[in-house]
């Protein structure tokens, strides 16, 4: 990925700095360096007990920034996506050669094309088991397209982790329960 470059900005309550790699994408402590070989990555994903999740970022996008400067950091989060989730990262401009559940291989731009992803960042959360001839947008229990709050982040995770998507509670619904139990106050 080359010599990470970091950003002079501190993080409100963690002293972290936010860190941008020479390809202009974040880099965070549990973003995976794979092969990009989706199957490979369910596989080790799985083995360690974790959750697959891809997320699409790309070069300046102010979005990214503050998932990865105001959302990412808060403690809950951190640790259920370095606990929880084998999260690879994926640039909507990128080269690098990706190979979809579906065997298909193509450079990340045109696998963002082939996927529909428009937006950054954009999260897609995998089951534990993928049919061979299903594309992973295809296959994805849930997808969180853009840059989200802390609960709304946080309950999608959880959402995912518990598969409630398995169940007859839709994300909507679900999110709307814990958000009175988690700020009842509105916070």
């Amino acid at each position: 990925m080359g010599a990470l470059t970091a950003l002079m900005l501190t993080l409100p309550g963690t002293g972290a700095l936010a860190e941008v790699g020479d390809d202009g994408l974040h880099d965070a402590p549990w973003i995976r360096e794979t092969f990009k070989d989706l199957r490979d990555d369910l596989e080790e994903a799985n083995a360690a007990g974790q959750r697959l999740a891809l997320i699409f970022e790309q070069r300046g996008c102010i979005y990214c920034n503050k998932m990865h400067e105001e959302v990412f950091p808060v403690p809950e989060i951190s640790q259920r996506l370095s606990e929880d989730f084998f999260v690879v990262q994926l640039n909507l401009h990128g080269a690098t050669e990706v190979t979809d559940f579906d065997g298909e291989t193509l450079t990340e731009k045109q696998m963002a094309r082939k996927w529909g992803i428009l937006f950054t960042p954009t999260m897609l959360f995998l089951p534990q088991a993928v049919p061979e001839d299903t594309p992973a947008p295809q296959a994805a229990v849930a997808q969180m397209p853009g840059a989200f709050g802390k609960w709304t982040t946080l309950n999608m995770l959880d959402w995912v982790l518990t598969e409630g998507y398995a169940g007859d509670e839709g994300f909507q619904a679900y999110h709307a329960r814990m958000l009175q139990e988690q700020a009842p106050n509105g916070e």
